[in-house]
């Protein structure tokens, strides 16, 4: 069996993620003090605590959940002797998931993983002015449909697909005017539902240019190794391994679109058959199943389903 080791983003977030981790295993406590030594702040009180508006902060609940992957991680390298090397083909993430799947992989630094999901949460939350910008699931709609929504939507305002999750599931974003109107059109282009989704701005879409700049400055001053495994980039849904590529996606994938059904078709063409969601939650398995049933998916994220996913190899 060929595995390949995703990684969650924003969305997985739970008051209490982590915890038990954190309570079974010295390395996973050790991961999580790391990071908030790494941020000057106590942002496992956060995770473990609440509350959930603050946990739910872009700034952070992106270092937060990241930190979850790599807890998950080092545990099972520890515990278990699992070598990423040997074991994974590649490894993926879903946005934030992207920058876990690289500190995993070895490109990143824990410490330089926390520190710019922190600043790319502050620059995606100051991009654009609360209100002034949304996002919206699309249920029942495949990308070439959701694009022909946006852009009868736009009229003049930014409206775009963030997320090609599934062949039935895209989130579009955009300017909250554009995506009020898409929400309203969407039973004239034959898609299920449109649901309005709660974010505090419009990730994955042109109003994000700002945080692009400054996350262009923020991973020049970091040290970026290729990854011991391919990653597959979100903005390309290609495997890539060379550090200016990888540093130049991660700018562009801020504003682009989330390619995650073709990365899961991508890893599938490669040889994967198995897909491993490491971190908080279980959205990717999910989507995993709606994309291509023929791919297995487990999700690896507490004592128990580490226990579970170790006895299986």
């Amino acid at each position: 069996m060929t595995i390949a080791l995703v990684f969650p983003g924003q969305g997985s977030q739970a008051v209490g993620m982590g915890t038990d981790l954190a309570e079974a295993f010295p390395v996973a406590r050790e991961t999580f003090e790391e990071v908030d030594e790494a941020l000057k702040q106590n942002l496992f009180k956060i995770m473990s605590e609440g509350p959930e508006e603050t946990l739910t902060l872009t700034e952070n609940a992106q270092p937060a959940l990241m930190s979850v992957s790599i807890a998950v991680m080092r545990v099972l390298e520890k515990e278990g002797g699992f070598d990423i090397s040997a074991a994974a083909s590649c490894v993926a993430g879903h946005s934030l998931g992207e920058y876990s799947a690289l500190s995993a992989a070895g490109s990143f630094t824990l410490a330089d993983t926390a520190r710019l999901l922190k600043t790319r949460g502050q620059a995606m939350q100051e991009a654009v002015p609360v209100g002034e910008g949304g996002m919206a699931a699309l249920l029942g709609a495949d990308l070439q449909t959701a694009t022909k929504l946006a852009d009868a939507a736009a009229e003049g305002d930014v409206c775009s697909p963030a997320n090609d999750n599934a062949s039935d599931q895209v989130v579009i974003s955009g300017a909250a005017a554009a995506i009020d109107r898409a929400v309203a059109l969407a039973p004239d282009h034959n898609i299920k539902r449109a649901i309005p989704l709660q974010v505090s701005a419009p990730f994955h879409c042109s109003m994000m240019a700002p945080a692009a700049d400054v996350m262009q400055g923020a991973l020049a001053e970091v040290d970026v190794a290729p990854p011991i495994v391919p990653l597959i980039a979100n903005v390309t849904a290609k495997a890539v391994q060379e550090p200016d590529t990888i540093c130049r996606q991660l700018v562009e994938q801020v504003t682009g679109l989330v390619r995650w059904r073709e990365s899961v078709l991508q890893m599938k063409e490669d040889g994967v058959d198995k897909l491993v969601e490491i971190g908080s939650g279980k959205v990717l398995a999910g989507l995993v199943r709606r994309i291509d049933r023929e791919i297995s998916a487990v999700s690896v994220s507490d004592p128990e389903s580490v226990e579970s996913f170790l006895a299986s190899q």
